[in-house]
């Protein structure tokens, strides 16, 4: 029997044994030797953590109480499997609300509640709480007021007289604020030396007698602001004013223009009598037309026409006296 023991093919199958059993064994015991498949389940059972922000609901009679206070959303913290919580943030089938339908007039600490969770997910909420003040709701209708910064207006330009679209607004809040609103306002920024027409749609704003906002819905909440920059116009005559004539020479100017539009403000139209237009001769020494392109006067924005045209005639002073005698 002890000679069975020491036979030399008896030991080797022994040692494959030992050996075939320690391979199942390791590989029984590390995570690294899973099939495609297996990884896959195991990626998705793993636990997965992410905190995402949805809107707060709040359940309350609208028609008859306002709610302020509370956020316009809340973080909520998922933690289960990452399939469920990756189907569930990008789903975002549930809601987060807050139940106001029993609570009186004032102000409440209330519990935010959840509901639409898949029940394999644990979550939590930030904040859990809030503080809400329930008042009676209030709805009227005001008419739009426009502000604007007038010193922006180019020299030269006015501007003509506002309008906005609509005119009026519909104002809904807590009652204690729509009572406080002394107007709702388009206020429009005008760029520097603005010198056209500027239309915009602008952001409406409900404001108290010392111009401090209210918290209320405005419906709608823009509106359309025309504000025209214009000019005056003025029509005025030409005159001529020759320069550097020579003593031997006799000059006649006709300008087949006779008036010209001045466009600029009230004001610096008011200045202009008429439009002096130098004509220089020095270089002039047989008829021609001369075609001359003018200063406007200060303030003067633009003009029509820029250009004139000028008839010039021009004589030797001796031939015209001898044509006298």
């Amino acid at each position: 029997m002890r000679e069975f023991w020491k036979k030399s093919w008896f030991i080797k199958l022994v040692s494959l044994l030992i050996a075939v059993l320690l391979v199942i064994y390791i590989n029984s015991t590390q995570g690294g030797f899973l099939s495609q498949g297996q990884a896959e389940k195991t990626k998705q059972t793993a636990n997965k953590t992410q905190t995402i922000k949805v809107p707060l609901q709040v359940s309350v009679d609208t028609d008859k109480y306002y709610v302020v206070g509370y956020p316009e959303k809340v973080s909520v913290t998922l933690e289960g499997s990452t399939a469920l919580v990756t189907s569930t943030v990008n789903t975002q089938n549930f809601r987060a609300y807050i139940d106001l339908t029993n609570k009186s007039i004032g102000k409440h600490n209330v519990k935010i509640h959840v509901n639409g969770i898949n029940r394999q997910i644990s979550y939590s909420l930030n904040p859990r709480s809030v503080e809400v003040d329930i008042q009676r709701r209030k709805s009227t209708t005001m008419p739009i007021q426009i502000e604007y910064n007038k010193s922006a207006v180019a020299r030269g330009y006015q501007l003509g007289h506002s309008s906005v679209y609509p005119q009026q607004v519909e104002v809904t809040g807590a009652r204690s604020e729509v009572d406080q609103i002394d107007q709702i306002v388009a206020k429009v920024v005008l760029p520097n030396g603005i010198d056209h027409t500027y239309e915009r749609q602008v952001n409406l704003i409900a404001e108290d007698h010392k111009g401090r906002q209210l918290n209320v819905v405005i419906d709608p909440a823009t509106a359309k602001v025309s504000i025209p920059v214009t000019t005056a116009k003025k029509a005025v005559k030409i005159k001529l004013e020759p320069e550097h004539e020579k003593m031997n020479k006799i000059y006649s100017l006709t300008a087949k223009t006779k008036y010209v539009t001045l466009y600029g403000s009230e004001e610096d139209l008011a200045k202009v009598k008429h439009l002096k237009v130098p004509v220089d001769l020095g270089t002039i020494t047989a008829s021609t037309t001369k075609t001359i392109t003018f200063n406007l006067p200060d303030g003067v924005v633009r003009s029509n026409p820029r250009q004139i045209t000028v008839d010039v005639k021009v004589e030797n002073a001796n031939d015209s006296k001898n044509k006298n005698n």
